[in-house]
């Protein structure tokens, strides 16, 4: 035969056995019809056998036991329904109310096998689920798809028993929670110490905010995993928290199909850049939190504006210079949202206690400073950035060229100042510094 008697069987049960007794009606050797069909003698014996007994329909007769000696008695049965029609339960709380109300104990497991018998098997409701997800390669405007993830950063795989410890001594923030944006893969960052919606809603109202500071109006597809921190899988809740904080911002929630992390794939493989380049090389050198977020500063400066790309549609261009690649005409100081620990504003905000979650960021660009030489005046070695707080140790300063923070006042014959009264005292300005300037500028408008 050129099929066998199993993959005839998945086409039509009856048709098929009919068949093996219609080949042994004309052959008579049972060996034989089971070679013919590549099946066992005893399965050509069975069904030849119901054909000799006069069962000529073939059909698979019932395995239900002749008797069962501890099935439910139809009295009880017929309170378990009535009680399901009364109350409408479902049956871990319909078997807590029948040991109350009617003194009859039933396991959860017993009830479900009543209400299946009598046709309670219930209608699920179908779940709201937030797709379409977006590959990235179909996104054709900027900003109109932020990939978002979280970064558990103390990973013992990723970074080594050495570096795992020192982090963990030092106490340095676990997560990092990261925007992507899908066309430019433009970067932000943030960090916390717990992984939870508090903090998540938080990063998406800086990073929102953010953009239309500098007038970014496009709607903005948030596209995260099912993850707890991101409102988790219940269907009403995601719908709750859409139309409550992403819609009013002019974005909307969406999520990625369970296991299928690819379609954030542009997030997920920036983070093992982090790891390489980031990390691995530096996390020993880091003794505290605010050193962290220094050295995040001047690796978001690195990564937005220096680092060459080549994913698709990049050609080695660094994400700031795609962006203005595509038309876009904004300050370099756009891809350098400063990180922030979200663990300690995120609960204020969220219970809208009045707090400007903007205040950090406002107190740093306040403050440009420009540092030189008194005799050398503004070259090369001129250094720009913010003052990020002032205290009985000093200035705290950011070097916005390096990324690389200091603390104390400015010694010897160093200079800072800001901008305008720099311009009035010097003269000539070499190309590398006047770049520089023109930076602080912006900044002071």
């Amino acid at each position: 035969m050129d099929i066998s008697y199993r993959k005839a069987c998945t086409m039509n049960k009856e048709e098929a056995r009919r068949q093996v007794v219609n080949t042994y009606l004309a052959i008579g050797n049972i060996s034989q019809v089971a070679l013919l069909w590549h099946t066992s003698r005893n399965v050509v014996h069975k069904w030849v056998r119901r054909f000799e007994e006069g069962d000529e329909k073939l059909k698979d007769r019932s395995r239900r036991p002749h008797s069962s000696p501890f099935k439910t008695s139809e009295d009880i049965e017929e309170k378990v329904l009535e009680a399901r029609k009364r109350t409408g339960y479902g049956r871990k709380r319909l078997a807590w109310y029948l040991a109350r109300e009617e003194g009859i104990t039933l396991s959860p497991h017993t009830l479900r096998h009543i209400l299946n018998r009598n046709g309670f098997k219930g209608k699920r409701r179908p779940r709201k689920v937030f797709y379409p997800a977006f590959w990235a390669w179909e996104v054709k405007e900027p900003f109109s798809l932020a990939q978002v993830d979280v970064k558990d950063i103390l990973d013992k795989g990723a970074l080594g028993t050495k570096i795992w410890t020192h982090m963990v001594r030092k106490r340095l923030p676990r997560f990092q929670w990261t925007f992507c944006e899908g066309k430019t893969r433009l970067r932000f960052l943030a960090y916390s110490r717990e992984l939870s919606l508090a903090n998540g809603l938080c990063f998406m109202f800086l990073v929102v905010s953010w953009l239309r500071r500098y007038e970014i109006d496009t709607e903005i597809t948030w596209q995260t995993d099912w993850g707890e921190e991101f409102g988790g899988s219940n269907p009403e809740k995601l719908v709750m928290l859409d139309e409550r904080y992403y819609r009013p911002l002019g974005a909307h929630l969406a999520k990625i199909p369970k296991g299928r992390k690819g379609y954030n794939g542009r997030v997920e493989r920036s983070h093992r850049s982090d790891d390489e380049e980031l990390y691995i090389p530096f996390l020993l050198n880091v003794q505290n939190e605010q050193e962290f977020l220094e050295k995040a500063v001047g690796w978001e400066y690195f990564y937005n504006l220096v680092r060459p790309h080549y994913g698709k549609g990049m050609n080695g261009k660094a994400p700031f210079e795609k962006l203005k690649e595509l038309g876009y005409d904004l300050p370099e100081e756009f891809t350098l949202l400063p990180p922030v620990i979200l663990d300690t504003i995120s609960t204020d905000w969220l219970l809208k206690t009045g707090n400007d979650l903007l205040a950090h960021y406002m107190l740093w660009f306040a403050c440009p400073w420009v540092s030189y030489h008194a005799d050398a005046g503004v070259g090369r070695n001129t250094r720009i950035g913010w003052i990020s707080e002032h205290n009985h140790d000093g200035l705290h300063f950011l070097d916005f060229s390096s990324g690389v923070g200091f603390l104390g006042y400015p010694a010897g014959k160093e200079r800072i100042g800001t901008l305008h009264g720099l311009l009035k005292s010097i003269g000539q300005i070499d190309a590398e510094a006047l770049v520089a300037l023109e930076l602080v500028a912006s900044l002071l408008q």
